[in-house]
């Protein structure tokens, strides 16, 4: 893997009463973060190979509208183990899709962020805070490994 590209979901509604957290929708706003996260990734040339999604509604649908901008008829393939996974978790997850170019994840907090910390920094505990619709776009020197990538480039909307 060259680059991977780690996309928290946008902005979500507010569970329903007794409701399960995995099935809260986007927002209005959340819908428009997505298609605008979509736009800047093509707008800057991505080209992910690979989709990750966790299979939390709000994910599957930040990942279904931002691939509308990239490539509409790609297929996303959903990870259970992105829903509430940490760092490590998530590096595991990596480790199966190594032999992509580019991957695109889209999860949760403070996994995502505490991954960019951890590939970029080496350490987890460092993270900086990732908003929903927030993209990091990492590019890996070498193996996928604590400190070994470089953050090339940060968006949120």
């Amino acid at each position: 893997m060259q680059e991977l590209i780690l996309l928290r979901h946008a902005e979500a509604n507010p569970a329903a009463a007794g409701g399960d957290d995995r099935d809260r929708t986007l927002s209005p706003r959340g819908e428009q973060e997505a298609l605008a996260a979509g736009r800047w990734l093509a707008s800057h040339g991505a080209r992910p190979d690979r989709v990750l999604c966790s299979p939390a509604l709000r994910a599957c649908r930040t990942a279904e509208l931002a691939m509308r901008a990239l490539a509409p008829d790609a297929p996303i393939g959903l990870a259970g183990e992105i829903y509430e996974a940490t760092p490590g978790e998530l590096l595991a997850l990596l480790d199966q899709h190594a032999d992509a170019r580019c991957v695109l994840l889209v999860g949760h907090n403070p996994g995502i962020e505490r991954l960019v910390a951890l590939l970029v920094e080496g350490r987890s505990d460092e993270f900086r805070g990732m908003p929903p619709g927030g993209l990091a776009v990492l590019h890996l020197q070498g193996a996928l490994e604590p400190g070994n990538a470089r953050l090339d480039a940060f968006w949120s909307p």
